[in-house]
């Protein structure tokens, strides 16, 4: 920036009489009474003063002669903490023609105010540096509010991370609480398959007998002295003894049972295992029907005997998310479900995709819920059902994970013909936060 035949000092002298342009007194008077403190210093070596306002009294308590008649002034008023980082940077001025600082200054009373200092070298019309002009501002009370707001900041970020910790508590209490009430189920689910497969092991272990007593007998006849003939008809008498073709064919459904059961426990513990996974903060890619039929593997021994499953599955391609937490809300609407069912009735889980969103719609076909209660049913700890029924919290944390995956939750209910809840998600979420803070309503 350039200011040719332009000197501070010439600014203030004495107009030409008739001259115009503004007076030596009123230059003066805005100059003491701008809210800035106005100086000029050379423009190299120690940069000292050589013209201060006279409202540096009034801002730091020292008189302008007394800052102009120390060449050192400037730089040993400095913050020392704040000087290096000034004072590594100011020959910068000479390539930029300015530069801004924000610097702690020590005042006449020995305390240090926060200063805005702002600079601008100024050349003659050759272009040599001539004058080096600055204002200082006090900008303490701005700063006092600046760490107000990063104190204040930090506690919200740090109430926040609480949150976030108390939502992790609560979502896997309900999930535990879920299991809890599923418990009995679930161990029927288990122990009818363990039953049944230890008595096949039994039968098993009976036929295994027989198999080593036929190998022995056979192993008796060869060390007979028989003739061909004499020989197979020992053999035919052994096989009709033992029933070897009753005990070829049971074995074989013995043990396809026995698999099928192993399979079935399997199942039950796998999706208990992905269900009681605590905090999962890893979005990945999943199959939701997948997830769909895990959760129905705990929920199945609860609903069976209230309702019919009608599994209406569309095509959804994979969905980036947190697995075991829609795991969580599909629990928790197919629960609901089977508990508003009285008699038998019809669970429906019906699924689709459209437009870069998936929905997943779990219907029933039981009392429905009333008009005063459906705008609440969100909120946490409202529950309409009796004592110890439930937690009142698993539709409130469903519909914070829903809104986690930047999705939306519907329902649509009808007194004495049912409910429907309709989990829409997008296949992609525009935000992936590991945490959010439940929300209700």
């Amino acid at each position: 920036m350039q200011f040719e035949d332009f000197s501070f000092s010439d600014a203030i002298a004495p107009a030409a009489s008739g001259a115009p342009g503004v007076s030596q007194g009123r230059l003066q008077y805005l100059l003491d009474n701008t809210p800035s403190i106005i100086y000029c210093t050379v423009p190299s070596g120690d940069f000292k003063m050589t013209f201060v306002s006279n409202n540096a009294l009034n801002v730091l308590g020292y008189h302008p002669d007394e800052m102009v008649a120390d060449p050192n002034f400037w730089f040993d008023h400095i913050h020392p903490d704040d000087a290096p980082g000034i004072f590594s940077s100011l020959a910068q001025i000479f390539v930029q023609g300015a530069r801004a600082y924000e610097y702690r200054f020590r005042v006449r009373d020995g305390s240090y105010l926060w200063m805005h200092d702002s600079l601008r070298l100024v050349r003659d019309e050759h272009g040599v540096p001539c004058e080096v002009i600055g204002s200082l501002t006090d900008i303490t009370e701005r700063k006092r509010m600046e760490a107000m707001l990063q104190a204040r900041g930090q506690e919200q970020q740090r109430l926040i991370s609480k949150l976030q910790q108390a939502h992790a508590q609560l979502l896997q209490a309900e999930k535990m609480a879920s299991i809890g009430q599923l418990a009995a189920g679930i161990a029927h689910e288990i122990n009818n398959p363990i039953g049944f497969v230890n008595s096949n092991m039994s039968s098993l272990q009976a036929y295994v007998a027989t198999l080593f007593d036929v190998i022995a007998r056979y192993e008796a006849a060869m060390g007979q002295p028989l003739d061909g003939a004499a020989l197979a008809a020992c053999v035919a008498q052994v096989r009709q003894q033992a029933d070897l073709a009753y005990l070829q064919a049971d074995m074989a459904d013995l043990l396809g049972e026995s698999m099928d059961g192993l399979k079935r426990v399997r199942d039950i513990v796998q999706a208990l295992k992905d269900f009681s996974h605590v905090g999962e903060t890893d979005w990945q890619v999943a199959n939701l029907h997948a997830g769909l039929d895990s959760t129905l593997n705990i929920v199945g021994n609860e609903l069976k005997y209230k309702a019919r499953i009608d599994k209406q599955y569309g095509q959804l391609p994979p969905v980036e998310c947190l697995p075991s937490q829609l795991n969580q809300v599909f629990m928790n609407l197919l629960v609901n479900a089977g508990q508003a069912i009285a008699g038998d009735g019809v669970i429906s889980i019906r699924t689709g995709h459209l437009d870069g969103w998936v929905w997943v719609e779990i219907g029933d076909t039981g009392g429905g819920i009333a008009p005063e209660h459906l705008h609440r049913i969100f909120e946490p700890f409202f529950t309409t059902k009796a004592v110890g029924s439930g937690t009142g919290l698993g539709l409130s944390l469903s519909y914070g994970i829903v809104m986690k995956h930047g999705g939306r939750i519907e329902v649509v209910s009808e007194p004495g013909r049912g409910t429907r809840f309709t989990v829409h998600l997008p296949v992609a979420p525009p935000a992936k936060p590991a945490q959010g803070a439940t929300a209700g309503g």
